[in-house]
């Protein structure tokens, strides 16, 4: 049974825009960063939210996401095409989600931290819900870092990639507001 909850609908939706920003792209804006003075391009930003996904759903079927355990798979970040497919294979996998994922209790680890103890007591309690919630806001925000340098190399990926969907909405009932 196929879940089509807001939530992971809003997940998708987020992701198909990240489908059709890369099938846009060309090889090298998606790779490098040029001139920018930042570390990483835009697929070190579709790489580490991939990453995240594939942790949420390893951690769905074990009941403990760890997010600082990630695969970290550098094709990703360096062939666009691999990298479209491994978010259409995320994207299936949230829609391929039953109905009542979303109550499944979960363990979630604490942030990557040295100090931080790392015996179960440290886990935080959470819900497949929740952390869904948090997926949608991480991954909102990295592609708002991906217009940015887009942006920054003259490329434009649209004036809603990377923006939250009650933003567009504000915007929306704002211009609304301003045309009567």
């Amino acid at each position: 049974m196929r879940n089509e909850n807001h939530l992971t609908s809003a997940c998708v939706e987020v992701l198909r825009q990240g489908v059709a920003l890369l099938e846009c792209l060309d090889d090298r804006l998606y790779r490098e960063a040029g001139a920018l003075p930042v570390r990483s391009g835009v697929g070190s930003h579709v790489r580490h939210c991939v990453d995240f996904y594939r942790s949420f759903f390893a951690g769905l079927a074990s009941g403990r996401v760890d997010y600082n355990q990630r695969e970290r798979d550098a094709r990703v970040e360096r062939d666009r095409a691999y990298a479209i497919r491994q978010l259409n294979e995320v994207i299936e996998s949230l829609l391929g989600l039953p109905a009542e994922a979303g109550s499944t209790p979960l363990l979630v680890a604490p942030e990557d931290d040295e100090g931080a103890p790392t015996n179960d007591a440290a886990w935080c309690l959470s819900t497949a819900a929740r952390e869904m919630q948090f997926l949608l806001s991480h991954t909102i925000h990295h592609f708002a870092l991906i217009a940015l340098m887009l942006r920054l190399q003259g490329f434009e990926p649209g004036a809603e990639f990377g923006v939250n969907p009650s933003t567009l909405k504000h915007w929306r009932e704002a211009e609304a507001a301003c045309a009567r």
